[in-house]
């Protein structure tokens, strides 16, 4: 095996992509390689400066070090919306192609037999396919959702170089078989919750503790004389989830619900014999 090297590492991955027959998948796959060749033309780095696996619905980029990461991730910004929105537009349905990037840097070793080895790349991966990353793309409107590592916002980003805002980038904590990654998302970080890392920030519990953060959309109670039908009951947050106590889920002696706060006897499960909600 050779002595690893530095390199950036470019991964691009379309979104849905085994949903597809295999004439919509061959197309895809000509898309990918045409966006990923036109964005790395546009950042000055030409095919002497960087090697391609090919991992069917996605793509992987070892970059020279010398070639400019600024120029690179202006290019991922920029070139490659761009192109997405002209493939898009005159493709059908089935055709869209949305694509998750990640952008990090770190040093990789090439076997005797071109297999590609380095802990920063196997972060680089685990960082595509987050759960986190697959939701930030689906919940925006355009076609594609980029993360960079944190060595990389620490190196590049975070010194806003024009055309790269640093206050575009969020921090966010993504879970891994190794542990917690470190990472910095371009854009708005998901509300859903599909699980711990999803919409989770550095600094965030993850563990279900109570906060007082903002519940899932409809879950709050509607604004008096906003027009919009109540919530059926009050609503206690659990970091960002809620649980609500009304409906089908509250029983019997429940008396004056007013205002989202439920007062009186509220019974819960069983009523004991006595028929006051004793326990039995």
């Amino acid at each position: 095996m050779n002595d690893p090297v530095s390199r950036t590492i470019l991964l691009l991955d379309i979104e849905r992509f085994s949903d597809r027959d295999d004439v919509e998948q061959a197309y895809l796959r000509r898309m990918l390689y045409d966006i990923t060749d036109r964005a790395l033309e546009a950042a000055g780095v030409d095919e002497t400066r960087r090697v391609r696996a090919d991992r069917g619905d996605s793509v992987m980029e070892l970059i020279d070090a010398g070639a400019s990461v600024t120029a690179l991730l202006r290019a991922l910004l920029t070139e490659v919306p761009a192109q997405l929105r002209t493939v898009n537009r005159m493709a059908s349905r089935s055709a869209q192609i949305r694509l998750r990037g990640v952008l990090a840097t770190g040093y990789v070793a090439v076997d005797r037999h071109g297999g590609w080895v380095g802990s920063d790349l196997n972060h680089a991966c685990r960082l595509l396919d987050a759960r986190l990353l697959r939701a930030a793309l689906r919940e925006r409107r355009d076609d594609f959702a980029l993360c960079v590592s944190d060595a990389l916002y620490t190196g590049v980003v975070r010194h806003d170089h024009p055309g790269i805002p640093a206050a575009d980038f969020h921090p966010v904590t993504v879970d891994s078989k190794n542990g917690p990654l470190r990472a910095w998302l371009h854009g708005p970080v998901p509300a859903a919750r599909e699980d711990g890392e999803a919409g989770r920030g550095h600094g965030g519990t993850g563990d279900g503790e109570a906060t007082g953060g903002p519940g899932l959309p409809g879950d709050r109670p509607a604004p008096a004389g906003s027009g919009e039908a109540p919530a059926p009951g009050p609503v206690v947050t659990f970091n960002g989830g809620s649980v609500r106590f009304g409906g089908s889920f509250v029983g019997r002696d429940q008396h004056g619900v007013s205002g989202g706060r439920v007062t009186g006897d509220v019974v819960m499960g069983d009523r004991g014999p006595a028929g006051r909600g004793e326990p039995a």
